[in-house]
């Protein structure tokens, strides 16, 4: 595939942030030292927390398949003097293993969304391209295969392209959850960025649960701290409550007494996770958009009597603690499950920089 020349530009690449939630990986790409200047989503609530956060942005409220290609090249025209990066996250539950509630998939109308996104890099052609999702994008078994449908469209458009399943914490994020992440270049030869954290890497150890909400202030279940913001934890029912005080750190249900279990584990080996406690000097699991509801997976606090609060779950994402986050208890949770970790973007950020550099883009 041929390039589009090496022509110098400015070194500050502008983020357009597809699908941008919350606004995790624009959190993450301007801590890599981009310039975010466009962020598209749907959600009204995932707006009020963007903006919140990216006043200066401009946000289009709008479903993508409502939205002109025409609108977005205005844009775009607009910051061409540097190099261009299109980030396109699109919802991932249509291909999640988790997504049980959908018995045909193909008939899910979010599928088609990963190459809404191709039409748009197809009318702008923005330099650099980045994707993240569930591994199980890959292998959708469907009569629609989006995923090889788009790497189709990126090659003829002459995009070089890396992509593969990597786990979280081995980018510095206290996460042991798998994602899909894809780059793509038009003006030479890109790979992913080397891991960060592991064996043989600059940092031999993982990030912990405890290296990132450690330094928060104890609360209860259902209290919010009066001066951290988002500090909130959701209720709990006596029952939980009994239940969460004899799990001991890491533990799960199989760890109660006959007495306190769900007559549906009490001959099922299943569902080890739920009703869990997270370990202080592992990574977490993974988050998923009820990330604060103790019933729904390993989100107890590792020994607090409750389920991790918001401005925990965002710190396990990686969002900086002055992130703000807006909306009801719910819909917060959800933001942060959706969002891509801010540390993710940011390695994949500053390793787009360097590759800008080595093929002379930028100096």
């Amino acid at each position: 595939m041929m390039g589009t020349g090496t022509s110098e530009r400015n070194t500050t690449v502008k983020v357009f942030d597809f699908f941008s939630g919350c606004g995790g990986a624009s959190c993450g790409f301007d801590a890599a030292g981009m310039d975010v200047a466009f962020a598209l989503d749907c959600d009204q609530e995932a707006q009020r927390t963007y903006t919140a956060n990216f006043p200066d942005v401009h946000f289009e409220l709008a479903d993508i398949r409502a939205v002109e290609a025409e609108e977005v090249q205005l844009h775009v025209d607009a910051a061409r003097t540097s190099p261009v990066l299109f980030c396109g996250c699109a919802p991932c539950q249509p291909f999640t293993k988790q997504n049980t509630t959908r018995p045909d998939l193909g008939d899910d109308d979010r599928i088609p969304l990963l190459l809404r996104f191709a039409d748009f890099i197809e009318a702008c052609v923005p330099d650099l391209v980045f994707v993240e999702n569930v591994p199980g994008l890959q292998h959708f078994d469907s009569t629609s295969q989006p995923f090889d449908d788009f790497l189709s469209r990126l090659g003829e458009c002459n995009y070089y392209v890396d992509f593969r399943s990597i786990r979280l914490m081995k980018y510095g994020v206290p996460q042991s959850r798998r994602r899909l992440v894809l780059v793509a270049s038009r003006h030479g030869d890109i790979q992913l960025p080397p891991e960060t954290h592991g064996p043989e890497t600059p940092n031999e150890d993982y990030e912990t649960v405890r290296d990132w909400i450690g330094h928060l202030p104890p609360i209860a279940a259902g209290e919010e701290h009066p001066a951290v913001r988002n500090h909130r934890a959701a209720r709990l029912s006596a029952l939980n409550i009994e239940r969460i005080k004899v799990t001991p750190e890491g533990g799960s249900h199989r760890d109660w007494p006959e007495a306190l279990k769900l007559d549906c584990h009490k001959d099922f080996s299943g569902y080890s996770d739920v009703y869990g406690r997270m370990s202080w000097d592992a990574p977490a699991s993974g988050l998923t958009t009820r990330c604060i509801s103790y019933s729904n997976g390993r989100f107890g606090h590792p020994d607090q009597d409750r389920a991790i609060s918001i401005r925990e779950a965002a710190c396990l994402q990686t969002f900086p603690d002055e992130f703000a986050f807006e909306g009801a208890l719910n819909s917060m949770a959800r933001q942060i499950g959706n969002a891509v970790p801010v540390r993710l973007a940011e390695v994949v950020g500053k390793h787009f920089v360097s590759h800008l550099k080595d093929v002379g883009v930028v100096s």
